[in-house]
C-alpha cells in the first residue's frame, strides 16, 4: 500500500489501509485516515489532519507553511475532512497564529487542478473549485458553492451557501448566500437558479429567495428598510435567513 521509494516520517500517524505512492513525503505531525490514497510525488508537512477517504493526486502540495510573512514559525494546523478530492498541483497551507491558528476544510469537497487554499480559510462541504480558483488569507466559505475557473477572492471575505462564481470572478466583498456574481470587479446577476434546483429547492422557496434578492438590490432601499422587510420575509421562509444574516453583519461589505 506504501510505495518503496515514499518517505514516512516516524511521527506520522498513517492509518493501515492507505495508499502512498512513488516519491511521496509525509512530513512530520501528519494524521491520514483510513481509505485514504496518497499519489505519486505528493508532500504532506504538518502539524496536518487528513480524514478519511480523501483522495490527494500527484504534485499537490498540502500542509505547507503559509505564504505570510507575519508568520514567525508558530504552530498551526491545515484540518482536512472527510471524501475530499484534491487534484494535480493543488496548494492549502496551514494557518497563522494570529489568523486562528488553522486552515481548516470539511467534507466531499473537490479541488480540480492548481487550486490555491491559503492560510486561515475555513472551508465548508459539497464544495466545487474549478481549475486554478485562487482563495487569499482568513476567507470563509459556506457549503455548496461553486468556483469556476480562475476566480479569485480577497482576503477576509465570507461566501456564503450556494452562491456560483463565474469565470474569473474577482471577488473583494462578501457574496450573498444564493446568488450568482461575475466580472473582474464581481458583481451580482441573479440568483444561482441551476444550482437551487439541482440542491431540490422548491419553487415556492425560490420565490421567496427572488423576491429577497430585489429587496436587497433592485428597490433602492436603506439598510434598515432592507433589513426590516427581509425579517417580514423570514417569518414564512426560513431560508431567507440566510441573506439576511450577510446584510446585518458584513463588516465588508456585500457585492454589489
Amino acid at each position: 500500500m506504501i510505495h518503496e521509494t515514499a518517505i514516512i516520517h516516524p511521527t506520522a500517524r498513517v492509518a493501515t489501509d492507505v495508499q502512498i505512492g512513488p516519491y511521496s513525503v509525509i512530513g512530520a505531525d501528519v494524521e491520514i485516515g483510513e481509505g485514504t490514497i496518497i499519489g505519486p510525488h505528493v508532500v504532506i508537512n504538518g502539524p496536518s489532519r487528513i480524514g478519511k477517504h480523501n483522495h490527494i493526486f500527484q504534485f499537490a502540495s498540502v500542509g505547507e507553511i503559509p505564504q505570510d510573512k507575519k508568520f514567525t514559525g508558530e504552530k498551526a494546523w491545515l484540518e482536512i475532512g472527510d471524501y475530499n478530492v484534491i487534484r494535480e498541483g493543488c496548494t492549502l497551507n496551514r494557518g497563522t497564529g494570529l489568523g486562528g491558528g488553522i486552515t481548516k476544510i470539511g467534507n466531499h469537497n473537490l479541488f480540480m487542478a492548481y487550486v490555491h487554499i491559503a492560510h486561515d480559510c475555513i472551508i465548508g462541504n459539497h464544495i466545487i473549485f474549478a481549475n486554478n480558483a485562487t482563495l487569499a488569507g482568513h476567507i470563509e466559505v459556506q457549503d455548496f458553492v461553486v468556483f469556476s475557473g480562475f476566480s479569485a477572492v480577497h482576503q477576509f471575505c465570507k461566501i456564503g451557501k450556494y452562491s456560483f462564481l463565474a469565470k474569473c470572478a474577482k471577488v473583494t466583498k462578501n457574496v450573498i448566500p444564493y446568488t450568482l456574481v461575475a466580472g473582474e470587479d464581481a458583481t451580482p446577476y441573479g440568483l444561482n437558479l441551476i444550482g437551487l434546483q439541482r440542491h431540490g429547492f422548491n419553487p415556492e422557496t425560490i420565490g421567496a429567495l427572488r423576491q429577497a434578492y430585489k429587496i436587497i438590490y433592485r428597490k433602492k432601499l436603506s439598510q434598515e428598510e432592507i433589513i426590516e422587510k427581509l425579517t417580514e420575509l423570514v417569518q414564512e421562509f426560513p431560508a431567507v435567513q440566510e441573506m439576511l444574516d450577510f446584510v446585518q453583519n458584513s463588516e465588508r461589505g456585500i457585492v454589489r
